[in-house]
């Protein structure tokens, strides 16, 4: 038995705080439960008050004669301290604590919470809160509304879990409005004891939960939060988990002295949580219910037990009586990662069979606006049996002939044969109320408009290429870890907080990358010298701690043939830097051997705390933070990961060969970025860094580092 059926599933309740006065808190949770029809037996703790709602009332915890599983507490923060000492005396199972006044409003507030879950860890008892609405579990055998949400959910499949009170209320007020069922719902406040992947891991052991929706305001746990919820997402008993964020801007990162700190901040972190661990992000409250609503879709297998349905693949059939929300579910399929299924021939023999010639039967399915029910059902048989049809979206627009309970019996018919997911959009409010609600009753998702159902398809979509990912080897290596740590406490030691190419470069070779012959000059003449030496073309580039971007400040020359070539290129530069910035220690010029052409991609890291490192790839070069083709996931991560990275960028078309354009060496490409994960994650000195350029050459070719930047943490910093 898990201890936190104590919390969801309790045989008895003490409400501590418990009011007398309508309106306060106390009053008004003890309410909740009496009116919600709680299944178990329910005691008010209040040494002022016999009675409450003509419930007796106890003093103490401690006078109530009878065990007590969970002990609801609603007071002041010392005072609840005493409260918790006595529940723990009287042996209770759970807590959950709504009263605020904690970590939230200072450290007096956040001493006494420490102390109160100190307090509960040695006694075995789990916590829910402080600072919280409360929880819920509207299952017939529960009907227990501790909360001070007066509204009751039906029950339902879904649980709910929520950072933000304020969001309870109105997320449960939305839920009414949609018939919208759940089986757990729960606010956890400051989290001082369970938290998010406390309650995801219960949920997901939960029968009577199928899927989770989570609204969050930022995790304490970075990479166990990542491992476990990879499994709660993908393992054996998948569930979906659906979170919605707060905040998706960058704020604070562009004062950061790299590519990657400009374009990375908490945002970045987060994506690269949800899609290492199989998380779908939505974007809004009516996105999270529209998507629950598709996830939670099950049908009667073959075996004699409820699957979720989830498509094989992208290809949708469309059929509708109208041919402009056709439309729109078109444009809507193809931006959702989804697109039209094409027909075999003896699909649209038997849709030409069954449809008027005025119909168009090829995808989207246009059945005529005097469709009857028949109509509707036997297109989609139709286009369900076909082997190249994943699943498919039915679209109902109400004219004057239309029945739409007529049409909602026969898709629930189709829906009963066939695993693969069938969505709905009946539009309207009146007209189609009766074919909503038998929708919803036998649990066929239905949304009012067809745009909703596309996003809502390429959600099911993006979680089958999830369950369905292909797991390859991973790379073993053999890194010159060593030399790498010299290297760094070299730096740190003489005070080089900003690493440049010379000692950048030696650093990377320690992890595998291919780097070019590159030396300081000091002046014309030695640059000649060693460009004669090294061979041409050379690169020249300033070499300044005060000078991070090369190219802002015309430190940079490319293509260079000639010795004269190159020492005119060094006056240049030096006077150029000298322009840009007076100020500037200028060390001299780097001398490097051109690379050969190659795709320009970049990697990057950005350290942050809790969390550590988080490694960027993308679209690299000068216009990086113009095109911000970028991808983020927290390190350490291995092949499938890094192969994820490299496919998920837009500019992955040009790496796979584009218009003539070579085919990447895309195989080395994956080893440099889980070498790049190694290096990041066995050095914590390494604060920021950036490779950029990295070119990556033709298949076969490898890949060659032209340009890099790190940024040490000085000692104090260094992350432990």
């Amino acid at each position: 038995m898990d201890k936190l059926d104590a919390i969801f599933s309790p045989q008895s309740v003490a409400v501590i705080g418990a009011s007398t006065t309508p309106g306060k808190v106390g009053h008004d949770i003890f309410a909740n439960i009496l009116k919600g029809g709680y299944k178990g037996t329910l005691y008010p703790v209040n040494p002022g008050a016999r009675s409450i709602l003509s419930v007796r009332a106890y003093p103490s915890i401690t006078r109530i004669p009878d065990d007590i599983d969970l002990a609801m507490i609603i007071l002041p923060p010392r005072i609840c301290l005493r409260a918790v000492e006595e529940a723990i005396q009287k042996g209770v199972k759970g807590i959950v604590i709504v009263s605020a006044g904690f970590r939230e409003v200072g450290a007096e507030g956040l001493e006494i919470e420490n102390r109160i879950v100190s307090m509960c860890r040695q006694a075995d008892i789990r916590v829910i809160g402080p600072n919280c609405l409360g929880v819920i579990n509207p299952l017939s055998a529960v009907r227990l509304n501790a909360s001070f949400s007066a509204r009751m959910p039906k029950p339902g499949n879904i649980s709910f879990i929520s950072q933000s009170g304020a969001l309870c209320t109105a997320v449960l007020d939305f839920a009414a409005d949609r018939d919208f069922g759940f089986s757990k719902f729960i606010s956890i406040g400051n989290k001082a004891d369970v938290d998010e992947l406390d309650l995801l891991r219960y949920l997901h052991n939960d029968k009577d939960t199928e899927v989770i929706m989570i609204y969050l305001e930022e995790l304490r746990r970075g990479h166990e939060f990542i491992k476990e919820v990879r499994e709660i997402t993908s393992g054996e008993r998948p569930t979906p988990i659906l979170a919605i964020k707060s905040g998706r801007t960058h704020a604070g990162a562009a004062a950061a002295a790299s590519h990657t700190g400009a374009l990375a901040g908490s945002e970045a972190v987060y994506d690269a949580i949800f899609n290492q661990s199989g998380i779908i992000r939505v974007d809004s409250i009516d996105e999270l219910f529209d998507f629950a609503t598709a996830f939670a879709y099950k049908n009667l297998s073959n075996l004699g037990k409820l699957r979720k349905k989830i498509p094989e693949g992208n290809r949708v059939a469309i059929i509708t009586n109208a041919g402009g929300p056709g439309i729109v579910a078109t444009d809507m399929t193809v931006s959702s990662g989804l697109r039209l299924a094409q027909f075999h021939g003896e699909t649209l023999e038997a849709l030409s069979s069954h449809l008027p010639q005025t119909a168009n039967i090829n995808n989207p399915v246009d059945v005529i606006g005097d469709a009857a029910q028949d109509r509707y059902e036997n297109a989609l048989a139709a286009v369900v049996r076909d082997e190249g049809v994943d699943g498919a979206l039915v679209i109902l627009t109400p004219q004057s002939m239309t029945n739409a309970l007529g049409t909602a019996e026969a898709i629930a018919r189709i829906a009963r044969r066939t695993p693969k997911p069938i969505l709905c959009c009946f539009m309207g409010v009146v007209d189609v109320s009766a074919g909503v609600k038998y929708l919803q009753e036998q649990g066929i998702p239905v949304y009012k408009f067809p745009e909703n159902a596309a996003k809502a398809f390429g959600a099911l979509y993006k979680y089958s290429r999830w369950l369905n990912q292909q797991v390859l080897a991973d790379f073993t290596f053999s890194h010159d870890s060593d030399r790498a740590s010299r290297i760094i406490e070299t730096c740190i030691k003489q005070g080089q907080l900003h690493l440049g190419e010379l000692e950048g470069l030696d650093l990377l070779a320690c992890y595998g990358f291919q780097v070019l012959p590159t030396r300081l000059a000091g002046s014309p003449e030695e640059a000649a010298g060693i460009a004669d030496e090294i061979g041409y073309p050379v690169v020249m580039k300033v070499v300044s701690p005060q000078i991070l971007h090369k190219s802002d400040a015309g430190g940079v020359k490319v293509g260079l043939l000639t010795a004269e070539q190159v020492r005119a290129a060094h006056v240049a530069i030096i006077r150029s830097a000298a322009t840009y910035d007076p100020t500037a220690r200028i060390r001299g010029v780097l001398v490097q051997k051109m690379a050969p052409r190659g795709e320009e991609i970049i990697l990057g890291m950005n350290r942050y705390p809790v969390f550590g490192p988080l490694v960027m790839f993308g679209t690299g070069g000068i216009f990086v933070e113009v095109f911000q083709d970028v991808i983020f996931r927290l390190a350490p991560f291995q092949r499938n990961a890094a192969r994820a990275m490299i496919r998920g960028i837009k500019g992955y078309r040009l790496l796979e060969g584009f218009r003539g354009r070579p085919r990447v060496d895309l195989t080395v490409l994956e080893k440099l970025l889980v070498s790049f994960s190694d290096l990041v994650c066995r050095h914590p000195e390494i604060q920021e860094i950036d490779v950029n350029p990295l070119l990556v050459h033709a298949e076969g070719q490898g890949a060659t580092v032209a340009d890099c930047r790190i940024l040490l943490a000085p000692p104090e910093n260094k992350e432990g």
